[in-house]
Protein backbone atom coordinates (compact mmCIF):
# COMPACT_ATOMS: atom_id res chain seq x y z
CA UNK A 1 0.00 0.00 0.00
CA UNK A 2 1.60 3.35 -1.21
CA UNK A 3 1.10 6.36 1.09
CA UNK A 4 0.19 9.47 -0.64
CA UNK A 5 2.95 12.17 -0.25
CA UNK A 6 1.27 16.00 1.31
CA UNK A 7 3.06 18.70 0.60
CA UNK A 8 5.52 20.20 2.70
CA UNK A 9 3.72 23.28 2.82
CA UNK A 10 0.70 21.30 4.25
CA UNK A 11 1.87 19.58 6.75
CA UNK A 12 4.04 22.88 8.19
CA UNK A 13 0.27 24.00 8.38
CA UNK A 14 -0.86 21.38 10.48
CA UNK A 15 2.19 21.41 12.65
CA UNK A 16 1.78 24.51 13.52
CA UNK A 17 -1.98 24.53 13.84
CA UNK A 18 -1.11 21.98 16.70
CA UNK A 19 1.58 24.41 18.11
CA UNK A 20 -1.66 26.71 18.56
CA UNK A 21 -3.52 24.04 20.24
CA UNK A 22 -1.43 22.85 22.26
CA UNK A 23 -0.63 26.65 23.84
CA UNK A 24 -4.69 27.00 23.87
CA UNK A 25 -4.90 24.25 26.12
CA UNK A 26 -2.54 26.17 28.46
CA UNK A 27 -4.43 29.66 27.82
CA UNK A 28 -7.32 29.08 29.67
CA UNK A 29 -7.08 30.82 33.06
CA UNK A 30 -8.62 27.52 35.36
CA UNK A 31 -6.67 25.25 33.08
CA UNK A 32 -3.05 27.19 33.65
CA UNK A 33 -4.17 27.71 37.01
CA UNK A 34 -4.32 23.71 37.76
CA UNK A 35 -1.19 23.54 35.92
CA UNK A 36 0.88 25.98 37.75
CA UNK A 37 -0.19 24.35 40.92
CA UNK A 38 0.45 20.64 39.83
CA UNK A 39 3.80 22.21 39.12
CA UNK A 40 4.55 22.69 43.09
CA UNK A 41 3.08 18.96 43.73
CA UNK A 42 0.44 16.41 42.71
CA UNK A 43 -3.07 16.51 43.91
CA UNK A 44 -6.38 15.15 44.01
CA UNK A 45 -9.53 17.08 43.40
CA UNK A 46 -10.32 18.24 46.68
CA UNK A 47 -6.88 19.64 47.10
CA UNK A 48 -7.08 21.71 44.08
CA UNK A 49 -10.84 23.02 44.99
CA UNK A 50 -9.78 23.67 48.21
CA UNK A 51 -6.43 25.58 46.77
CA UNK A 52 -7.59 27.50 44.17
CA UNK A 53 -11.32 28.13 45.40
CA UNK A 54 -13.16 26.66 42.13
CA UNK A 55 -15.78 24.43 41.55
CA UNK A 56 -15.36 20.69 41.55
CA UNK A 57 -17.15 20.36 38.80
CA UNK A 58 -14.87 23.20 37.02
CA UNK A 59 -11.93 21.54 38.05
CA UNK A 60 -12.91 17.96 37.14
CA UNK A 61 -13.66 19.24 33.70
CA UNK A 62 -10.23 20.88 33.02
CA UNK A 63 -8.33 17.77 34.65
CA UNK A 64 -10.23 15.83 32.05
CA UNK A 65 -9.39 17.87 29.59
CA UNK A 66 -5.42 17.90 30.11
CA UNK A 67 -4.88 14.61 30.81
CA UNK A 68 -6.80 13.98 27.41
CA UNK A 69 -3.87 16.08 25.81
CA UNK A 70 -0.96 14.62 27.94
CA UNK A 71 -0.46 17.17 29.92
CA UNK A 72 -1.49 15.53 33.22
CA UNK A 73 -1.39 11.57 34.70
CA UNK A 74 -2.89 10.53 37.24
CA UNK A 75 -2.61 7.65 39.74
CA UNK A 76 -4.84 5.97 42.56
CA UNK A 77 -4.41 5.59 45.94
CA UNK A 78 -7.14 4.56 47.62
CA UNK A 79 -10.30 6.42 46.85
CA UNK A 80 -8.38 9.24 45.50
CA UNK A 81 -6.81 9.73 41.91
CA UNK A 82 -4.03 11.96 42.34
CA UNK A 83 -2.97 14.61 39.18
CA UNK A 84 0.45 15.54 38.21
CA UNK A 85 2.60 17.10 35.70
CA UNK A 86 3.22 14.45 32.57
CA UNK A 87 6.26 16.05 31.18
CA UNK A 88 9.20 18.08 32.96
CA UNK A 89 8.97 19.95 29.17
CA UNK A 90 5.71 21.37 30.32
CA UNK A 91 7.46 22.67 33.34
CA UNK A 92 10.26 24.31 31.05
CA UNK A 93 7.89 25.91 28.99
CA UNK A 94 6.03 27.46 32.10
CA UNK A 95 9.03 28.58 33.20
CA UNK A 96 10.64 30.11 29.81
CA UNK A 97 7.18 32.13 29.28
CA UNK A 98 7.84 33.31 32.95
CA UNK A 99 11.22 34.73 31.73
CA UNK A 100 9.77 36.48 28.56
CA UNK A 101 6.65 38.19 30.68
CA UNK A 102 9.20 39.19 33.08
CA UNK A 103 11.31 41.00 30.39
CA UNK A 104 7.90 42.28 28.37
CA UNK A 105 5.57 42.62 31.02
CA UNK A 106 4.47 46.49 30.56
CA UNK A 107 3.72 46.09 27.16
CA UNK A 108 1.85 42.42 27.21
CA UNK A 109 -0.32 43.82 30.07
CA UNK A 110 -0.94 46.93 27.75
CA UNK A 111 -1.74 45.33 24.40
CA UNK A 112 -4.77 45.27 23.40
CA UNK A 113 -4.37 42.91 20.67
CA UNK A 114 -4.27 40.03 22.66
Amino acid sequence: MMVEEQPVTQLEGLHHELLAKFFHGLSNPARFKIALSLLESEKNVGQLVQELGMKQAQISNQLACLKWCGYVSTRQEGKFVYYRITDERIRKIIELAREVVADNAEHINCCTRI
